[in-house]
């Protein structure tokens, strides 16, 4: 699962969000490393939609503009565990490795 995937799922985890609010709550949770546009998010809602992942929650009207609310599916809930899970297997295999790094000394000793 790419990243932005799963941030947009996990934002969507706790509550319904629109997509101006899916936009923030990746920031948010990516710590600012993550910022989606537009085109990008909506084709990416699209994409989850079709795969049952999310789904419209509804729609309200907004200064005349209709605003769309998603919401995570429980396969979308699946997903994301599956992939939490996935995660911390693989954060937990890398630090192993990089606890077995050898230490490097540059001579002299202590100083």
């Amino acid at each position: 699962m790419q990243e932005p995937t799963f941030l947009i799922l996990a934002a969507l985890a706790e509550q319904p969000l629109h997509g101006y609010g899916v936009i923030q709550a990746v920031a948010g949770l990516s710590g600012g490393d993550v910022k989606l546009r537009a085109g990008t998010l909506y084709g990416a809602l699209d994409r989850l939609d079709e795969r049952g992942l999310i789904e419209v929650d509804r729609e309200e009207a907004v200064d005349g503009r209709l605003r769309r609310y998603y919401r995570l599916t429980d396969s979308g809930a699946g997903a994301l565990s599956a992939e939490i899970q996935r995660l911390r297997r693989n954060a937990t295999a890398a630090e192993q490795q990089l606890r077995r790094r050898p230490q490097v000394s540059f001579g002299g000793g202590a100083a």
